[in-house]
């Protein structure tokens, strides 16, 4: 990796904590001078358009993902448990870390005309890449006919993750993943399945907040 793709790696990674407990993008290049310690004419040589920064963020985001979605297919054999796990462990992630919800941006087709093609391009192409991998994975566990299950629990789950940073919910709260995957559950056309227990997911949640308490304890 080159010193101008790691620079750009690190800029998009202090965006990503300055914009950690916010529920708007109100992040502009010019507030990672500061934050970055990098000068303005650099910064803007990264991302010469303010579009160019919120899709180079989202970029990073939907990176995460397939990471995780390729890791969570090794885990779990059961493409049912796959699909509930890899997105509450989306949901953790927010409520835990304080994530910005990128779905309140993007996708956004008027956004990414603004933005630089290098980012527009790479944007479009993991978008793809994550949409083909959950259409996969419900594909895997069973089409159900009648209604577009992909576009049903894309809706639910892009709604779910905005919803969930108002304050109110905590990252602990096993009710809250045990809903989640029963509504994912029904929305998929697969109300015969059975979730994981509520015992599966207090020892999900046990797993989650292990590496938290290690660094605590360090």
């Amino acid at each position: 990796m080159s010193s101008w793709e790691q620079r750009a790696d690190y800029l998009v990674e202090v965006a990503q904590r300055c914009l950690r407990g916010h529920q708007s993008f109100d992040l502009c290049r010019s507030h990672l001078v500061a934050a970055s310690q990098i000068s303005k004419g650099t910064i803007y040589n990264h991302f010469t358009t303010e579009a160019d920064l919120v899709v180079a963020v989202a970029c990073a985001q939907y990176q995460d993902w397939l990471v995780a979605a390729a890791r969570d297919q090794q885990q779990y054999t059961d493409p049912f448990e796959c699909y509930l796990f890899h997105h509450c462990q989306r949901l953790h992630d927010v409520l835990a870390q304080k994530r910005f919800v990128i779905e309140r941006m993007m996708p956004n087709q008027e956004l990414l005309q603004q933005a630089s093609d290098v980012y527009r391009d790479r944007f479009n192409d993991l978008l793809e890449q994550y949409q083909a991998w959950n259409q996969g994975i419900i594909l895997r566990v069973g089409e159900r006919a009648g209604f577009d299950r992909y576009e049903l629990l894309k809706n639910y789950i892009r709604g779910t993750m905005i919803n969930s940073d108002d304050g109110i919910r905590r990252c602990d709260d096993l009710q809250t993943y045990y809903q989640f995957s029963y509504a994912m559950a029904q929305l998929m056309g697969h109300s015969d399945k059975r979730i994981p227990s509520k015992q599966i997911f207090a020892d999900w949640l046990s797993q989650q907040h292990q590496p938290q308490a290690a660094m605590s304890a360090a």
